[in-house]
C-alpha cells in the first residue's frame, strides 16, 4: 500500500470533510472528536457523491421521551437517498451485514519523520544486447 500526505494538522476543521484525489479516487478525511477518519466518495448503495453529505449523531432512548445523541459526527447521511454510514469504518446501519462504505486508515505523523524518507526513486534495468535494446520492468 502506497502512503500519501492528503492535509496538514489544523487544515481540517473538527465535524469537516477535505476531498482529496488519490490514485484516481476521490476520498473523503474526516476529522470528528479529534479523530481522523476516510471513506470512498462513493455510496455504495447508488454511487452518490457520500463525502458531501452530513455528519450526524445516533439518537438513543432508555425510555419513551428521554433522548440522547450518542456518537456525536459519526455517521455520515448521503445526500441522495439518506443512508447512513459509521465515519470510522464504512459500516450502513441501514444494511450493516450486507453494505459497506470503503474506509481508509489515516495517520498523523510529525513532518520531520516525513522529509527523512526513506525515499527510493524507481528505477529500470537497461541492456544493449547485439543490436536490441531490452528493457526489464
Amino acid at each position: 500500500m502506497s502512503r500519501h500526505v492528503v492535509a496538514a494538522v489544523g487544515e481540517i476543521p473538527e465535524g469537516g470533510c477535505k476531498i482529496v484525489t488519490v490514485a484516481g479516487r476521490e476520498i473523503g478525511v474526516f476529522l470528528v472528536g479529534g479523530r481522523y477518519a476516510a471513506l470512498i466518495n462513493r455510496c455504495p448503495h447508488e454511487g452518490a457523491a457520500l463525502c458531501r453529505g452530513v455528519l450526524i449523531g445516533l439518537m438513543a432512548a432508555d425510555r419513551p421521551g428521554e433522548y440522547r445523541l450518542d456518537r456525536p459526527g459519526e455517521l455520515l447521511r448521503c445526500p441522495w437517498h439518506g443512508w447512513e454510514f459509521d465515519v470510522f469504518t464504512g459500516q450502513s446501519w441501514c444494511e450493516p451485514d450486507s453494505v459497506r462504505a470503503r474506509s481508509y486508515n489515516v495517520t498523523v505523523e510529525p513532518g520531520a519523520a516525513l522529509a527523512k524518507g526513506p525515499f527510493a526513486a524507481e528505477t529500470v534495468k537497461v541492456s544493449v544486447e547485439q543490436d536490441y535494446v531490452v528493457l526489464e520492468v
